[in-house]
């Protein structure tokens, strides 16, 4: 690993300034959990590392106009611990959750794992779930996207040169909503996902499904949610027959999305299991 420079910014306004300064290959830097790593693997990723994680506004969780606003230098452990979030996205709670040891909830960010963008990040599926979006500022200016747009492959984001995240936002899910998290890793402890699965739903006065939506991780080429199985489901009475024949949909997705592979036979009765789990987590059987 080549030396490089640590610098810490106290604003946006100057991390900005920092990240883009001539003839440095600056990167930002908030929980150190991922970029190590990537310096090891590239001793030329960068120049510099600017540390951005004791900015106060990016470390900030609050409401804004119906939406729950993360600022993206928020910890794993500052979003499972929010009392907003806690109410409003108990998925993305059980994501952070389920995110290595304590000691990586404590220092690894919730942007970092979205710039990071690795194919099995545990908060991708479940923020993807949520409808949710980015804010980025770049030297041109403010913008935002969705993070299912933001994010377009494994380890590639549309975040440009000098770009900074500054926060992560999803709209409050209506009244009634559920919303779950399943992940599958090789052990019990500090896993590396082999299989996740995001849900969020609820049903009408009728007792039938009004809503849903059902997103995988480390099943298909990039996270998406699956509109075929949601459409499955719209309308239907939750019963056990529903939730398998939306499993075996699930199932049928990610073998036309990403192929018969070497993992397919673990795969598929895993992924099989996990969502007919998860939608009975979501949308509760009547009682008899």
């Amino acid at each position: 690993m080549e030396s490089f420079e640590t610098i810490r910014a106290t604003s946006v306004s100057e991390a900005m300034t920092l990240l883009n300064e001539p003839g440095l290959r600056s990167r930002a830097l908030a929980g150190a959990t991922d970029i190590m790593l990537l310096l090891r693997h590239d001793p030329h990723y960068c120049d510099r590392l600017v540390d951005i994680s004791l900015i106060p506004e990016l470390r900030k969780i609050e409401e804004q106009n119906g939406r729950v606003i993360i600022g993206a230098a928020a910890t794993f452990n500052e979003v499972m611990e929010s009392p907003l979030v806690q109410q409003t996205a108990p998925a993305l709670v059980q994501a952070c959750h389920s995110v290595g040891a304590v000691q990586i909830r404590n220092m690894g960010t919730l942007g970092g794992n979205v710039v990071n963008a690795a194919a099995c990040a545990d908060s991708l599926p479940a923020l993807i779930c949520l409808d949710a979006s980015t804010s980025i500022l770049t030297p041109a200016g403010g913008q935002s996207m969705p993070v299912s747009r933001f994010v377009t492959r494994p380890n590639h984001t549309l975040l440009p040169s000098g770009g900074l995240l500054l926060s992560l936002s999803y709209p409050i899910p209506a009244s009634g909503s559920r919303s779950a998290f399943l992940k599958l890793g090789r052990r019990n402890a500090m896993a590396i996902s082999r299989l996740t699965v995001a849900a969020l739903g609820r049903l009408n006065d009728d007792g039938r499904i009004a809503e849903a939506r059902l997103v995988t991780g480390s099943a298909t080429p990039s996270i998406e949610r699956l509109a075929a199985v949601e459409e499955l489901l719209l309308g239907e009475a939750p019963s056990d027959l529903l939730f398998n024949l939306a499993a075996r949909a699930t199932v049928a997705e990610m073998l036309r999305l990403s192929g018969r592979r070497w993992s397919s036979e673990y795969k598929i009765p895993a992924l099989e299991a996990m969502t007919a789990r998860i939608l009975g987590q979501v949308f509760p059987l009547a009682a008899a």
